[in-house]
């Protein structure tokens, strides 16, 4: 399969197809068209000495300073190496791929004014694998991603550094060992490559795309536990939520009744409460609240990938050039702190059934902390610490970053959207998700091994899953192993896959 970028219809699966599974790219013959004829029209600006942001003027609080002819050749170089003042460790492979396929869109509109040979060098290097080295830090989100997008151009030099066939090299060695032409930057070049949002917006593509599938998850592991808590499963009526509306509810709702379906609790065979705890009760209009924020996260984040995020832009037709703010992140980074948030959430909610299976008290039946011995065995007892913990640190990092703005460049840029903050906590945020998740996957499937009743056709293969990768609890054991071994099952959708085999997809 190869995607075809034309500016436009790129949504958060084709990032991760091209980002993480490596499908090919080739540019639409309409895009190559446009992108020409804005570079003819920049060309011939420049040749008439009219005063472009960028081009023939310094940048930010320089920004009224020009260049003369001499400059104008060397500056974009210079802007270049100035930008890419980045710190820490390299971003993995995927946020970079994301952001080089995000570029390249932007360019297939034909506002930039770059080159056609930057952008078909760009889509070489994500076709042959060469991927720049970038540091994960550095970014404040506006003025576009401009550190990490710099050491992308870096490569367009011929300099830094590359990640190629698992090996990183520097930038000139990988390019040429990829046998990939550095097209050197001209005027125009270095800006109109690293003057937008891309990597906090790829990064938000690809963390929508497991969010998604984390919460499916959370509707499987929500379900082996109502059906081990033998819960009333009237709250799970789809009727009932699609009289209040919200369709992230209604959605939860259905997939946690299709998952307990055939069971002996769905089919009114298990008595249960009048009434459930909240924990339980209201697991769709939780979840499903999560599942709306998600569902317009998307929304912003796919008109962000197929918008033109850039300074200045260039509109052909009318001989016009326009400097303005596109590549403000906000956009992006406020509703995704609002999915970090949503992922905490479900967290809570997840830990909060963990412990009623651990209880006793709360547990229907249940021996307490999940273990035949207890006294001489703690059973789960400690998986409930560390859910906990993980719980905190998703609470702390569940703080917003799109209002923690600090001024930059002497007050030129005095509002930023510390977007890739954002990004950078959601990927924390749900690392610790697949570890509280795991947990709960792990207490359930124990609690339902002490249960003598039928269970739901999704639940029973779910179980089975988890059985091939955890055993029972019989006696104590250093529970690490399994904690870890259920977080990766979970980050691998291994559970998910199996079920929506077994029932079909759980949307």
């Amino acid at each position: 399969m190869t995607f075809i970028i034309k500016g436009s219809d790129l949504r958060v699966e084709d990032v991760v197809n091209v980002a993480r599974n490596g499908e090919n790219v080739e540019l639409h013959p309409d895009a190559i068209i446009r992108i020409k004829k804005c570079r003819i029209m920049l060309e011939k600006k420049i040749e008439a000495g009219e005063t472009m942001y960028g081009v023939n003027t310094g940048i930010g609080e320089f920004s009224e300073v020009a260049l003369n002819d001499d400059q104008v050749k060397e500056f974009q170089k210079y802007l270049i190496y100035n930008h890419a003042a980045g710190i820490g460790d390299a971003m993995p492979e995927e946020y970079v791929r994301g952001a080089m396929l995000g570029r390249i869109n932007v360019h297939a509109h034909g506002n930039s004014g770059i080159r056609l040979e930057i952008t078909l060098t760009l889509l070489e290097m994500l076709n042959k694998g060469v991927t720049p080295f970038v540091c994960q830090k550095g970014s404040v989100g506006a003025s576009g991603d401009l550190a990490p997008m710099s050491q992308i151009a870096l490569l367009l030099m011929g300099e830094g550094k590359a990640f190629y066939k698992g090996k990183l090299l520097e930038g000139s060695d990988a390019m040429d060992k990829a046998g990939i032409e550095v097209p050197g930057l001209k005027a125009r070049d270095g800006l109109g490559t690293i003057n937008g949002s891309n990597v906090l917006t790829a990064m938000s593509a690809i963390l929508i795309y497991d969010a998604n599938n984390w919460l499916k998850q959370a509707e499987i592991a929500a379900s082996m536990s109502l059906e081990a808590l033998k819960a009333n499963m009237g709250p799970y009526t789809s009727r009932l939520h699609e009289v209040r509306g919200f369709s992230g509810a209604i959605r939860s709702a259905k997939a946690i009744a299709k998952m307990v379906a055939g069971g002996d609790l769905k089919e009114g065979k298990v008595a249960h409460k009048v009434q459930d705890a909240y924990s339980m009760r209201s697991s769709p209009q939780v979840i499903g609240a999560a599942h709306d924020a998600l569902a317009y996260a998307k929304s912003q984040v796919e008109i962000e990938l197929n918008g033109v995020g850039d300074n200045p832009i260039f509109f052909p037709d009318e001989d016009m050039a326009l400097s303005g703010a596109n590549f403000q992140g906000t956009p992006v980074a406020l509703p995704m702190d609002m999915v970090g948030i949503a992922i905490t959430m479900v967290s809570v909610l997840s830990e909060r059934r963990l412990n009623r299976l651990n209880n006793p008290a709360l547990s229907v039946g249940l021996p307490p902390f999940l273990t035949k011995g207890a006294g001489m065995f703690s059973g789960m007892m400690l998986s409930q610490y560390t859910a906990d913990m993980q719980i905190v640190e998703q609470r702390i990092l569940s703080a917003p970053a799109s209002i923690q703005s600090i001024p930059a460049a002497a007050d030129q840029e005095d509002f930023v959207s510390m977007g890739m903050n954002t990004a950078i906590k959601n990927f924390q945020i749900i690392d610790n998700a697949y570890g509280i998740l795991g947990i709960e996957f792990m207490a359930a499937a124990q609690a339902l091994d002490f249960r003598d009743y039928n269970f739901g056709k999704g639940t029973i293969k779910a179980h089975a899953v988890i059985r091939k990768h955890v055993e029972f609890l019989d006696i104590d054991r250093p529970l690490y192993k399994d904690h870890n071994t259920m977080k990766e099952l979970v980050k691998q959708c291994e559970i998910l896959e199996e079920v929506e085999k077994e029932i079909g997809e759980l949307e």
